[in-house]
């Protein structure tokens, strides 16, 4: 017999970011003559849940994942995206700290009318200008360090989830798994739908894997 052939359709990596719920991107420094918004506290949305399973069509050679339920609901989606939020968060507390220096230096600045000379106040002046460009630097820097943990992630999550799809493929005969994000369905059978059984084995896995 000629084994199936299994194509795994994997078009977008599971975004964790948006699937914790996560603070928003570190905003950069206020104008001078404007004290820096604090930011609202951050609300997270209750994970969306996979649809109970229905009974897999009998001799279907085609089945499904929904990606971004997966990210929200497994073990691995749920440690990743805690990874991300921790480091976000991190970045956070970073940025407001210089931002209050620099929000006391324009506080200075405003209220030091006639007493700072000439001097004193060009002095201050220059450092305020050096304090939104480390700003600036700052909040670039944190942003291409939670892209590039966010990637790291992405990765290491589709590294485990492939053999996922590959083996349950193998087993059920299937020709195609489509993500069902990507895939364009206008209708497809619930039956078909392999996200829980995913999330079920990837669980079962982290939990058997030894500890680092």
């Amino acid at each position: 017999m000629i084994p199936a052939v299994l194509a795994v359709m994997l078009g977008a990596a599971p975004v964790f970011a948006q699937a914790a719920g996560q603070q928003p991107a570190p905003k950069p420094a206020a104008p001078a003559t404007q004290a820096p918004a604090q930011p609202a506290p951050a609300q997270q949305p209750p994970a969306a849940q996979p649809q109970p399973p229905r009974p897999f069509p009998e001799g279907a050679k085609i089945a499904y994942v929904q990606l971004p339920l997966i990210a929200q609901n497994s073990t691995e989606g749920k440690a990743a995206s805690a990874r991300i939020q921790e480091l976000q968060s991190k970045k956070q507390v970073e940025l407001q700290e210089k931002n209050k220096s620099l929000q006391a230096a324009q506080q200075k600045l405003t209220s030091g009318g006639t007493v700072l000379n000439d001097q004193a106040r060009a002095q201050l002046e220059k450092d305020i200008e050096r304090q939104q460009r480390e700003i600036q630097f700052a909040q670039q820097n944190a942003q291409a360090e939670v892209q590039d943990l966010t990637a790291d992630l992405q990765e290491q999550f589709r590294q485990k989830l492939v053999p996922i799809l590959n083996q349950i493929g193998e087993e059920r005969g299937l020709h195609f798994i489509f993500s069902a994000g990507d895939a364009g369905f206008i209708y497809a059978n619930p039956g078909l739908d392999l996200t829980q059984e995913v999330i079920k084995r990837l669980d079962t896995r982290a939990t058997a894997a030894p500890k680092q």
